[in-house]
């Protein structure tokens, strides 16, 4: 017993030491990856794979886990790869041109779109899978929205504008100035305008969204992602084949 406390003394001591933090912080960062990835796949694999894919229960397990396992291990190896590149970064600033920060560590306010744009070509960009394609829409459908809340912060900084990043880097006000613009300056006529477009655009995303997969799926299904493709089917095609009681009300097909 005293032999293992010893041993997690140690332990514990080399996980605090400062020199050991980004070495560790790589560790945990493909560890947090493989969980996530993990937690994420597994559920939608298991759901998707059982109700719309024909096959063996072996195959059907087989293709389960190992959806999973592409998920996690390319969330891992991306988070992996990005950190390392920001602390690259960070220990080395003389291996990237950069803008001089006031923040600490400084750092160049554009290593994250480097090192994400390069994680991501090297994980993503160079396979086009199922999954891989489920990733990046997803990543960019946010990323969207996110963008278009940015596009109507007021300029400044300020509890509406745009806050300091996680690690105290990042851009103070929107870029809303164009609303101040073409309100002639105007305070109070922009800010009026902005909440007119926070109203109006989620309405108007929403609205566009679904006509245009819908028109997709009417003319192009091809097109769309399979696993989209066979939820639409079973929403909007499949409601339409029946012969009886059984295949209405019970069960999709008989």
């Amino acid at each position: 017993m005293d032999n293992l406390k010893a041993l997690e003394g140690v332990i514990d001591k080399f996980v605090r030491d400062p020199a050991n933090h980004d070495i560790l912080a790589m560790v945990k960062a493909a560890r947090n990856g493989i969980v996530y990835g993990s937690k994420v796949r597994f559920p939608h694999a298991l759901v998707m794979i059982t109700l719309f894919r024909s096959g063996t229960l072996r195959e059907k397990i087989i293709a389960i886990l190992s959806a999973t396992r592409q998920h996690a291990t390319n969330l891992a190896t991306f988070a992996l790869l990005y950190k390392t590149l920001t602390i690259i970064s960070r220990r080395k600033p003389s291996l990237v041109p950069h803008i001089p920060s006031t923040t600490t560590p400084p750092a160049p306010s554009y290593t994250p779109f480097l090192a994400g744009t390069l994680a991501g070509y090297y994980v993503f960009g160079r396979r086009s899978t199922s999954i891989n394609q489920q990733i990046v829409i997803y990543v960019f459908a946010r990323v969207m929205l996110a963008f278009a809340k940015l596009l109507i912060l007021p300029p400044e900084p300020g509890p509406q504008g745009f806050q300091a990043g996680y690690e105290g880097i990042g851009l103070k006000g929107g870029m809303g100035g164009w609303i101040e613009s073409l309100a002639g300056g105007d305070r109070e006529k922009a800010e009026l305008w902005r909440k007119i477009v926070r109203k109006r655009t989620w309405p108007i995303f929403a609205s566009l969204s679904w006509g245009c997969v819908m028109w997709m799926f009417q003319w192009y299904p091809e097109l769309l992602q399979p696993s989209m493709r066979s939820s639409m089917k079973y929403l909007y095609v499949d409601c339409e084949r029946f012969t009886g009681w059984k295949n209405l009300l019970w069960v999709n097909e008989l």
